[in-house]
């Protein structure tokens, strides 16, 4: 099968989307050809797939996206037989009458607590919706199926002998109100816990960021590291204890699977991330269950 992927940024560099680079490096060796179609493109190393960009890195107004978008569905409709739209249900709502003309199968991703009248168009007009929360806004739509998580274990695994700072405890993600990271800050100031905190501030978080950041540097006992790469998430992992997470049921943020697979003990509030069994999240589980479903 040919696949078409539509995701939000190919970048291995990103702090929160990077990961998508690795799946598709997977998708890449799990269907016969694979073609992208991404919002941002940044740098990237996937041979034999072609990335194309709708423009957001260089600024390009709405649009020219939208043009961008209806032309490459339309000019790679020989370089597809389904489509996987990660995350953003605008991409089904936007193309499912071309698809569905094209007689091409939408499976559609997204695992979120929150959703709209436009997430269950969107489920509407996907052959499957894929989700990973059973506490997910998708998790009860009629044409859903839960999938693995979808972690890298070759690459986050824990050293052997690793020296983990004592008493310490990581706080990696988005810094954002919905990730919950004030409320770890007042947590962590009734505890005896040395703290780290780590991620990017996007711009429409930017007044929640500042406000973390004074936080932080008044207690010393938390250090505000900022945004990390891969290699650098992997190592704070590996020398912390403790990952703590604090975003409610809904959502399963990968950070969890990524700190218990590199061998921290979970501090998390999420429900659903008890009595989790890693292997059964890996990312070669989440390929051979992906291949299966898209018939």
């Amino acid at each position: 099968m040919k696949l078409l992927i539509i995701t939000q940024k190919v970048d291995k560099n990103d702090p929160v989307l990077g990961f998508m680079h690795r799946w598709i490096e997977e998708f890449s060796k799990s269907f016969d050809k694979v073609t992208v179609i991404c919002l941002w493109r940044g740098e990237y190393n996937l041979p034999g797939v072609a990335v194309h960009s709708l423009g957001k890195e260089s600024s390009k107004g709405v649009l020219v996206k939208l043009w961008r978008f209806y032309r490459y569905i339309w000019q790679l409709r020989r370089d597809y037989d389904a489509v996987f739209v990660h995350m953003n249900q605008e991409y089904v709502i936007l193309g499912w009458k071309i698809w569905w003309i094209l007689n091409k199968p939408i499976y559609m991703w997204r695992n979120h607590g929150h959703g709209d009248i436009f997430t269950r168009l969107a489920g509407f007009f996907s052959h499957k919706v894929f989700y990973t929360s059973p506490n997910s806004f998708t998790a009860s739509f009629k044409n859903s199926v839960k999938m693995p998580v979808g972690i890298d274990t070759n690459f986050f695994k824990p050293v052997p002998n690793a020296k983990r700072i004592p008493n310490s405890v990581l706080f990696l993600g988005r810094i954002s109100p919905v990730k919950k990271v004030l409320e770890f800050i007042d947590w962590i100031k009734g505890t005896d816990y040395i703290a780290t905190i780590a991620g990017p501030i996007l711009s429409e978080d930017r007044e929640y960021g500042e406000i973390v950041k004074s936080r932080a540097l008044d207690n010393k006992r938390i250090k505000f590291i900022g945004p990390v790469n891969k290699d650098e998430a992997l190592k704070l992992y590996q020398t912390h204890q403790f990952y703590a997470n604090k975003t409610p049921a809904g959502s399963f943020d990968k950070t969890i699977f990524e700190a218990l697979a590199c061998g921290c003990a979970l501090i998390v509030d999420n429900p659903d991330a008890k009595n989790i069994k890693i292997e059964e999240h890996s990312l070669e589980k989440l390929m051979q269950k992906l291949k299966k479903e898209m018939v």
